[in-house]
This record gives structure tokens, sequence and C-alpha cells, in this order.
């Protein structure tokens, strides 16, 4: 049986801190066959640097998380496409899980998310998070949104716009179908919110 090809892409500005983590973790899922792209916007510290030898590809794009997704998506081998923010980790199985429910029939989905911080109220976010995504069927970054190729680019990729890009792709994903939500975590850091 032939697997379904995974492209994860990871849009990064200044992200020095946090990439190696974030890549490092995702090195059982490259030697299964995951592509894993970077895409800088810009960087000026050492993210680059720093991602390079844990990336299939590290490319450049014009600032801006969405136009960095889409120019990583643009190049990506893969059938399957996951975009993840750099502060985030996915749970060791998500190529699997992200197989089996692609190919048997989803459209696209996300990660339920964990927050990681010291700040109690980070768990009570995630727990609304992942509940409003169940009850809207809208779904954000933090939550490692991945889908089939040909669903992304029937709704012609992120939107051009500075934020909630997520938010709207969504919207436009839930046009095609309900999105597949997985109680499976993706974890992130809880910097925005501290």
């Amino acid at each position: 049986m032939t697997l379904s090809p995974i492209s994860i892409v990871v849009p990064v500005l200044n992200e020095g801190q946090h990439i190696e983590c974030t890549l490092t973790l995702l090195g059982p899922l490259r030697e299964r066959g995951v592509e894993v792209i970077v895409v800088d916007g810009g960087s000026n510290d050492d993210t680059v640097a720093r991602a390079t030898p844990l990336a299939d590809l590290v490319i450049h794009a014009p600032c801006g998380r969405a136009r960095q997704m889409n120019a990583g998506a643009a190049i990506a081998q893969g059938k399957l496409l996951l975009f993840l923010h750099a502060d985030t980790s996915l749970p060791p199985d998500a190529d699997g899980l992200i197989r089996q429910v692609l190919t048997g029939g989803g459209l696209w989905g996300r990660f339920d998310v964990r927050i990681l911080g010291r700040h109690p109220m980070l768990k009570v976010i995630a727990v609304f998070m992942n509940w409003r995504s169940r009850l809207t069927g809208i779904a954000t970054g933090d939550q490692a949104l991945f889908m089939r190729r040909e669903a992304f680019e029937r709704v012609d990729g992120f939107p051009d716009q500075p934020l909630m890009e997520d938010i709207e792709l969504s919207r436009r994903l839930r046009s095609l179908a309900a999105p597949i939500c997985l109680a499976q975590s993706a974890t992130t850091s809880g910097r925005r919110w501290e």
C-alpha cells in the first residue's frame, strides 16, 4: 500500500529560540517520509541557520504568515498538507492520524490544542478553543490545520491578509466539508497569552 505523501509547512520570522525544538520533534515524521518545509519571512536572527539542518527545505517568501504558507504549499510535494506554527508540536503519530482521516474521505481537519504556560487560565482557553472549533467548524493555526491539497487549491489557499488568515481559510474549507476534529493534541506555547 502506497502512503499518501504529507508536507508540513512551517512559517517563521525570528523564531531562533523555538524552531530547533519544533523541527527536532518532527524528525521521526521525516524518517517516515513526511516532508518538512520552513518558510522564512525575513528573519534577522539565526532562525534560518538553526532550521536548515532539520528541514527538507528552507525557503524565503515575503513576510506575512499567509504569504509564507502559500509559498510553502506551492512547492510542497505532498498530496496532504499541514500548516504548523513554529512554537507548536504535533502528537508523535500525527502522520498516521492525518493519513487515516484524509484518505478515509475527510477533506480537512485539525487537532485539539494544548497550551503550555504558567498561567492557570491557559487550560481553560484551550478547552474553549477546542469546544468552539467543534461547535462552529472554525479552526485556528494553533490547532495545526491539515487538508488534502485539492481542498486547499479549491479555496485558493490562504487569503492574503495580515491577521486571522487561518480563520478565513477554515471558513472557506468549511463550505466544502465539515472539519475532522482530532482529539489528540497539538501543543503550543502560551507566550501570546502570558
